[in-house]
């Protein structure tokens, strides 16, 4: 089984895309074990009460609510520090695969050695 990271971005998606992140992640990665980190979390709990962020505010609270909603599907990792630097050492360290759309997140990941799923097309996840 494959472990899937979610960053905080890839789950803006859902809301300012329309498209369903989990179906695309079991169409890419069959035999897979979501994962999130506790700070990926707080970030998005962070966007969503932000008061100067419109879409990206409400694109957070359909993030915390798919979380919630497949809480006995999404495995919660406890990070501590930089999020990004803990994803980098944790995909890294368990060959995880990590899904996110952040650009400078992906370089330093391709350099780690760590695959990566982004948005492609505006309609679609794929291999980055």
């Amino acid at each position: 089984m494959t472990l899937v990271l979610l960053d905080t971005n890839i789950l803006l998606v859902p809301q300012q895309f329309g498209i369903d992140i989990f179906s695309e992640i079991m169409r890419i990665v069959p035999d897979y074990e979501l994962v999130i980190l506790s700070g990926v979390v707080f970030e998005l709990k962070k966007l969503r009460e932000s008061a100067d962020k419109g879409s990206d505010k409400i694109a957070a609270g359909v993030g915390i609510s798919l979380v919630e909603k497949f809480s006995n599907k999404i495995k919660i990792i406890e990070s501590t520090g930089n999020v990004d630097e803990f994803i980098i050492k944790f995909s890294a360290e368990n060959n995880a695969i990590v899904c996110t759309n952040d650009g400078e997140l992906k370089k330093k990941l391709t350099k780690a050695n760590v695959r990566v799923i982004q948005m492609r097309g505006k309609c679609k996840l794929d291999f980055y």
